[in-house]
């Protein structure tokens, strides 16, 4: 399916790798020129140099650090305008309210919650001015969920859906786009080293990480191109009539509700 996103350009943040990377690379395969942002110099240029000698399409990389504002407001002024902002840079730290310090809990906040904000406040008015733009927010489905031993993530998930919210039923007055993904659990490094502590604290054994997938609907974690392929689609004009809305990717997993 052609989505028609040809010539445009896409700001990816968290774009070095896991979901950020491949959203990147989806992007490309659909002819957008892209700016990616991340911390990892090195794995950025790795991405990109990948990206350019597979599509051709042109892709300008920035190193920063975005729990800080300075670093959001310099890539916002360097980026330009953009057709397509994915907001996807963000860990907010595991653990119940004693365990996540609250220096933890506000470097985890400045980086995904007032990480999303803060840029999205800076592309919004361009993308207003010109009457054009989508905003894609990766989420996570921690915050559709109470879960008291992940409860900064899920209260800063929370947030994030109520401001992709808040402001996609309004922006679309001004032709612009917001919308959000949930991911379930998604198989990244990240992923599996979290998969690998809970194996080891419930099955006694790090390496026995691959069983915990038997109590999902589909027996396994998502792939990072399953998201990757629904921020695209959200991105393009197919996805024209969807604005302030969070779509969840995660095999039925919610409402089966296991503990994961």
């Amino acid at each position: 399916m052609d989505l028609n996103l040809k010539g445009r350009t896409a700001l990816i943040t968290g774009g070095s790798r896991g979901i950020g990377e491949s959203v990147a690379k989806v992007l490309a395969a659909e002819g957008c020129d892209l700016t990616l942002a991340a911390t990892d110099s090195a794995k950025l240029k790795s991405v990109a140099d990948e990206i350019i000698a597979a599509h051709g399409v042109k892709v300008v990389t920035h190193s920063l650090d975005l729990s800080k504002h300075d670093s959001i407001k310099h890539l916002a002024d360097v980026a330009g305008d953009c057709d397509i902002l994915v907001n996807n840079a963000g860990a907010i730290p595991r653990g119940s309210l004693y365990d996540v310090t609250p220096e933890a809990w506000r470097r985890g906040w400045d980086l995904k919650v007032f990480g999303y904000i803060d840029l999205t406040r800076y592309i919004l008015p361009r993308m207003t001015a010109r009457k054009s733009g989508v905003i894609v927010n990766v989420v996570g489905m921690a915050g559709e969920r109470p879960e008291p031993n992940y409860i900064a993530t899920s209260c800063g998930n929370a947030a994030l859906m109520m401001f992709t919210q808040c402001l996609g039923g309004e922006s679309v007055r001004d032709g612009v786009r917001i919308v959000a993904v949930n991911p379930g659990p998604i198989m990244s490094d990240r992923h599996r080293k979290g998969a690998e502590r809970v194996a080891e604290r419930e099955l006694g054994s790090r390496d026995r990480w691959p069983e915990l997938y038997k109590r999902f609907p589909i027996g396994r974690p998502g792939r990072v191109e399953e998201v990757a392929y629904m921020v695209a689609f959200l991105a393009s004009d197919l996805a024209s009539y969807i604005s302030g809305e969070t779509i969840r990717i995660d095999a039925g997993l919610k409402v089966r509700d296991p503990v994961y």
